[in-house]
């Protein structure tokens, strides 16, 4: 059984019952249906067309659902238009599809699951073993999704912006139990790629690219995380780094800068430099203004002081975020980070304390206390906590 494949083509066939007529609902019902039947029959018996059987199949599923239904007279001429068997259209409707499971009435976290559902192929016991949810709690998230996106037109006109989001969404959850939703966001990402010519597509799947090449380095043997500066770059996957960049390269040249883009651009800079401390960080700066005018969000305004005191020193890096509001996740992290390279020890074990106390998660908050304790332990730390700040 290649369940590459059936995965592979899932999306389509679901996108050609919806396109028949079939709500999204009952079309996905009836796909699950042909899938389990593939699983059952395929090994003794491949399809020469596995994409039309599965489209056959799960056309009949569909119809002896709706007969069944007490809907049945107000759908009876789905069944006297039944399209004969035979093999299935060249038409790919994966994009549309895209579009549905990310539309604007679902929450981000359905919209997520939805996507991994319809167009990954994926499970609900695989979704909700990735989140670390239980299972009962992942089908009411789609089912309540599925019923959301019936009343939807299928030929409405999709937002790229919004599936962009949620594929992004779908990469920052990272990876646990059997399913890789990062490697599984740049598979989505590829195929997405393949079905539309959009620049900021293309710097979605190369910031997914460029990012996803570091990962064997982020954390370390007992799985605590490693900061940038201090990772093994000889652990840095250069064919995917080039990969990446080279994506980025023919998006930047269409001159329609996004914010994708730019972050891509962010991360390529820091791939490119063979050690931390040879980091175009001058570059790094005007990438993130770039960001600023795009987005002003207060996130890459945070991104870009952490830039500018690594490239105009600590003190600019402070002003820049003076100008912020503290509540910002990670501000005082950041705040941390800088006072320790302007040298003032006490003050930042303080906030490293701090910023672990606020943590989001537990690797982060390990990391952060860490850090604080690093300096608490050093003598010219304990020293200068009698004296004031150390400048």
């Amino acid at each position: 059984m290649d369940e590459a494949l059936l995965r592979s083509l899932t999306p389509s066939v679901l996108a050609i019952l919806v396109r028949r007529g079939a709500d999204f609902a009952a079309a996905e019902d009836a796909v699950q249906d042909a899938l389990v039947e593939a699983v059952r029959g395929w090994p003794a018996d491949p399809p020469r067309d596995p994409k039309g059987w599965l489209v056959t199949v799960a056309w009949r599923r569909f119809l002896d659902a709706t007969r069944a239904d007490a809907a049945r007279r107000r759908r009876e001429d789905l069944v006297e238009e039944e399209p004969a068997a035979g093999p299935a259209t060249g038409v790919d409707d994966t994009l549309r599809l895209y579009f549905l499971c990310a539309h604007p009435s679902l929450t981000a976290s359905s919209a997520v699951a939805l996507t991994l559902r319809a167009v990954g192929g994926l499970t609900t016991r695989q979704i909700a073993r990735a989140y670390l949810v239980p299972e009962a709690t992942m089908a009411q998230r789609i089912s309540r999704a599925k019923r959301t996106v019936s009343a939807v037109r299928f030929d409405q006109p999709g937002d790229v912006a919004t599936v962009l989001r949620v594929l992004y969404l779908v990469f920052n959850e990272g990876y646990s139990g059997d399913v890789d939703l990062a490697a599984e966001a740049i598979r989505l990402t590829r195929q997405l790629a393949a079905a539309i010519d959009h620049p900021e597509v293309a710097g979605l799947l190369s910031l997914m690219l460029l990012h996803h090449a570091r990962r064997a380095s982020r954390t370390g043997p007992d799985g605590s995380l490693v900061p940038l500066a201090e990772q093994d770059r000889s652990r840095w996957d250069t064919e995917t780094i080039a990969e990446g960049v080279e994506i980025l390269q023919a998006a930047l040249a269409r001159d329609r800068l996004g914010e994708f883009q730019a972050q891509a651009a962010v991360a390529a800079l820091h791939a490119d430099a063979p050690r931390a401390e040879e980091t175009d960080w001058v570059q790094i700066v005007e990438w993130y203004d770039e960001l600023v005018l795009l987005t002003d969000s207060p996130v890459v305004r945070l991104n870009r002081a952490v830039a500018v005191g690594e490239a105009d020193g600590p003190r600019a890096g402070l002003a820049a975020l003076a100008a912020l509001d503290d509540s910002l996740p990670r501000h005082t992290a950041v705040a941390a980070y800088l006072h320790e390279r302007d040298g003032d020890l006490v003050t930042a074990a303080r906030l490293y304390a701090e910023a672990a106390h606020k943590a989001s998660n537990l690797a982060e908050r390990d990391h952060l206390t860490r850090q604080a304790a690093r300096l608490n332990s050093r003598p010219d730390a304990r020293l200068d906590a009698g004296k004031g700040p150390a400048r």
